[in-house]
């Protein structure tokens, strides 16, 4: 029997074979590169997904302290609430000091000044001059003034 080659044909079964290796070459290969494409994958992507990572817990820290800053404040901002009517009446009570001390003034005006100082004078100069506040040594000597007055009056009606 003679065998008669075909070039075409050798050349087509050969094209084909090829093929047909290359492809069955692949598929063996394709999970050990299926693995390589995901190891570079992590490779590449992990590192900055753990650096994000840890900048989402630092400023996670930092919000927790913000919020515990703010309900420090909110609550200082409810006892100032509550500290409305102890204000308004120490507010109350200045007013009538100062009523009150304007009246004395007026009477001690009105009488003339004393000669002689008194002891309450004397206490009131005594604390204008180791207090260092402004405002404090006129309201202490108008108290004192008042005092004085005040103790003065009840002498003259009792001897009387």
């Amino acid at each position: 029997m003679t065998e008669m080659h075909d070039p075409d044909l050798q050349n087509k079964s050969r094209r084909a074979t090829g093929i047909l290796s290359e492809n069955l070459h692949f598929v063996a290969n394709e999970p050990s590169l299926a693995f390589y494409r995901l190891q570079e994958h992590v490779r590449k992507s992990v590192p900055p997904m753990i650096e994000k990572r840890v900048q989402v817990q630092k400023l996670h820290k930092e919000l927790q302290g913000h919020y515990y800053d703010v309900e420090y404040a909110i609550g200082a901002i409810n006892s100032i609430k509550n500290c409305e009517e102890p204000l308004n009446n120490i507010q109350e009570q200045l007013k009538n000091a100062l009523f009150l001390s304007q009246q004395i003034k007026y009477e001690h005006t009105r009488r003339g000044k004393s000669k002689k100082d008194s002891m309450y004078k004397r206490l009131s100069a005594h604390l204008t001059t180791t207090l260092d506040l402004p405002e404090l040594p006129e309201a202490i000597r108008d108290t004192a003034n008042k005092v004085e007055s005040m103790v003065n009056s009840a002498r003259h009606s009792n001897i009387y």
